[in-house]
């Protein structure tokens, strides 16, 4: 009861009773001018360049200090993409769980894992001091060239949407803020300072802002990151378009924005665009939210209701998690064995498997001998580089590339491929070459029963891949040992898709990406059988670049990619008009294009089969009705995956519309609607501001991915509606 007085008397913002938005409002208004722009902008709180870190922080992405008299703990930021980061090891010793890459998680079309990772690494930041996490990768993957691709979902707005709605969620849930990001149209690395991505309102509406559309609803993040581009001539942190007009006008959206870190490019107007704090202010050439905005509010160039509201919006999103009724504080116990099973059984959800001629896997036990070959498969497996890099404890650590400043490592999650076969796979002999020496591994290949070559790339933030074939003449190594060896199995440990000139050579493909702490295992598993894949593809593997819908790269070396960088050339533009809303697979068939392997495409251990398919018109939506049965022998997970498209007028190609992540036993049968989300049904008329169905006939086709010619196809009739 002394606790109410007091909060409702002294502090009236601590009664929990209030709304969160009532809450911040009462705090701002007892702030002073300083408590105030000591919340507005932050240096990275990283030292850079002999600078020490800001006194009273953890040390990682961002410190906002404390106002004690108030009762408002310290705002404390992490990179959190995959778990909990330590960029260049400034908490010495610090380590955490490392999750599998986004694609992966996308790749398990299944939001309960989402829920369940997201939740995972909001408990260890929290129990690590952390308060705001730079997470929520929401960018669809328009180009598979991306170097932060392994950091989203998929190349589908509903998938990406849906799945990191769930993860954000779930970080909240802890009792920390999670951000969606980057907001929008940050597909590339090269150029990413520079670079002015362009994109119809319309398409845009249809794509890009549709995924952060979706997650925002489902998560309700407290923040949005900017991303460092342009969009259509305007930088992403002051485009008034896309933050005042839509994100917090038409969206409603109640919480903050804040930049990328070295982001932000101007005072006035990017606080009257819509930003809210400058975020890595020493990365910028100047701050701007600093002594700057203070004398244009002076001046009247910058209203100081807008103040208000930049700190307003922040309280506001940490009152409504419980970040600030119940304070984070660093040193609180980790299960990381417990948590590295959590990374583990979704690395066993993700894993997808491409190809399996005549039944090659699951690999029957007692081998008398398997040679396993691959740079690093006795050690480790690979993970993305950037702000997105975990370590956790006995990481093994390379030279990786320099970005923002710092050196940014190639990491290898301590998690053996090699050993973790050893312990499956109860064979008399595992042998490994790291398969350096291409005509040692071919030589070594014919002696046993079986060949797994572990193929890997390695991607960063700030730096994309030059093409889609695996680097260090890897091709070169797997048509070697496949030639010798028929019973050679591939698995590929990257960040995206890529060629495989030795296809036809290899009777089975797994797709792993990169799969965390418990990912060994994880793949072990799925190789002996342990583990039925169930993965399907968040995304287009192409045939060869040619069928991309931008071939042509920019040489990196004509541009400047990373803030804090002297500036090489001027801004350039990249069209996303090419294929507009029509992403990825949509692409693919707008085109008339048969790719190496289809969206949403994956193979299992049983077979599965779709029956009593009902498909009818609700209201301004589609009802999809059908029985799912395992008509096999083992237990496993298909995907019902639901496609609408629309010819003529207003019309579009296939859009993922709704799936549906089902479990079975053998011969069992389960009942399944799915309902499809209107704005997958509808056209963005930019003239209204709205969504609208044009009404007529529709097609609807169900199926086990985006070109699945066994589907089942019906048309169905909608009429008109404005959403």
């Amino acid at each position: 009861m002394r606790h109410r007085v007091f909060s409702t008397t002294v502090r009236p913002w601590m009664d929990r009773g209030l709304t969160a938005d009532a809450r911040a409002a009462l705090v701002v208004e007892a702030m002073t001018q300083d408590e105030k722009f000591s919340w507005l902008s932050a240096p990275m709180a990283i030292p850079l360049g002999g600078a020490s870190k800001p006194e009273g922080a953890i040390g990682s992405a961002a410190y906002y200090p404390a106002i004690p008299r108030l009762g408002i703990p310290a705002m404390q930021q992490t990179d959190a993409s995959l778990g909990v980061g330590n960029l260049v090891n400034v908490r010495p010793g610090d380590h955490a769980t490392a999750l599998p890459s986004s694609l992966l998680l996308g790749a398990t079309f299944d939001p309960d894992t989402a829920r369940e990772t997201g939740a995972l690494i909001g408990q260890e930041a929290r129990a690590k001091g952390f308060t705001v996490l730079l997470a929520g990768g929401c960018n669809l993957v328009r180009d598979p060239r991306g170097g932060r691709s392994f950091e989203y979902v998929s190349e589908d707005p509903l998938l990406t949407g849906t799945l990191v709605g769930n993860s954000i969620a779930g970080i909240q849930s802890r009792q920390v803020v999670s951000t969606a990001k980057h907001f929008i149209l940050n597909p590339q690395e090269t150029g990413r300072v520079m670079v002015s991505s362009d994109l119809g309102d319309a398409a845009m509406h249809e794509s890009d802002l549709l995924a952060f559309k979706i997650a925002i609803e489902i998560g309700q993040p407290g923040a949005i990151m900017a991303g460092y581009n342009l969009i259509n001539g305007e930088y992403a942190s002051e485009n008034a378009y896309l933050l005042n007009t839509v994100l917090k006008g038409e969206w409603k959206y109640p919480g903050w924005v804040m930049a990328d870190w070295g982001a932000t490019h101007s005072t006035e107007k990017a606080a009257l665009a819509g930003l809210d704090v400058q975020s890595g202010a020493n990365l910028d050439p100047e701050h701007f939210f600093g002594e700057p905005l203070r004398k244009a509010v002076e001046k009247g160039r910058v209203p100081q209701s807008r103040i208000d509201d930049m700190v307003r919006r922040q309280m506001r999103s940490l009152f409504a998690v419980g970040a600030i009724d119940n304070p984070a504080a660093p040193g609180q116990p980790i299960d990381y064995e417990a948590h590295k099973l959590v990374a583990q059984r979704a690395a066993e959800k993700g894993i997808v498997l491409l190809k399996n001629e005549e039944d090659v896997l699951p690999f029957a036990k007692g081998a008398k001998r398997i040679l396993v070959v691959g740079a690093h498969a006795d050690v480790g497996v690979p993970s993305g580089g950037g702000s997105a890099s975990v370590t956790p404890v006995g990481s093994i650590v390379e030279p990786g590339a320099s970005f923002m400043g710092l050196m940014t490592a190639k990491v290898y999650h301590p998690s053996s491929p090699l050993m973790a076969i050893r312990a499956e796979a109860s064979a008399a002999n595992v042998d490994y070459l790291d398969g350096k020496d291409i005509e040692a591994a071919r030589k070594a290949a014919p002696d046993a029963d079986m060949v797994i070559v572990f193929a890997e790339e390695w991607r960063s933030e700030g730096l994309d891949a030059p093409n889609l074939s695996l680097p260090d003449n890897q091709d070169t190594l797997i048509d070697a040992v496949a030639s010798a060896n028929p019973r050679t199995v591939v698995v590929l440990q990257t960040a995206g898709p890529v060629l495989m000139p030795w296809l036809s050579k290899v009777p089975a493909v797994l797709q792993a990406f990169y799969s965390g702490s418990g990912g060994a295992p994880a793949m072990a598993g799925v190789l002996f059988g342990r583990v039925n894949p169930s993965g399907r593809l968040p995304f287009t593997f192409p045939q060869s670049e040619t069928q991309l819908s931008r071939v042509e790269q920019r040489d990196p070396k004509t541009t400047t990619s990373n803030p804090g960088e002297e500036r090489r050339g001027g801004i350039f533009h990249v069209s996303y008009d090419i294929e507009g809303s029509d992403v990825g697979y949509r692409w693919f068939e707008r085109e008339n294009l048969t790719p190496l392997f289809p969206f949403g495409y994956g193979r299992s251990y049983t077979d599965f089969a779709f029956s009593d398919v009902e498909i009818r018109a609700v209201g301004a939506t589609i009802e999809v009705s059908l029985k799912v049965e395992n008509t096999g022998d083992r237990a496993g997970v298909t995907v019902p995956q639901i496609y609408c498209s629309k010819a003529g007028k207003n019309g579009f190609v296939s859009r993922l519309g709704g799936f549906s992540r089902v479990e079975l036993e053998p011969g069992e049968r389960k009942s399944v609607t799915v309902t499809v989300d209107p704005r997958l049904l509808a056209r963005f008329d930019p003239s209204d501001r709205a969504f609208h169905i044009s009404g007529g006939d529709y097609t609807v086709f169900v199926g086990d991915h985006a070109q699945d010619q066994n589907g089942v196809r019906r048309n169905v009739t909608l009429g008109k509606h404005r959403l």
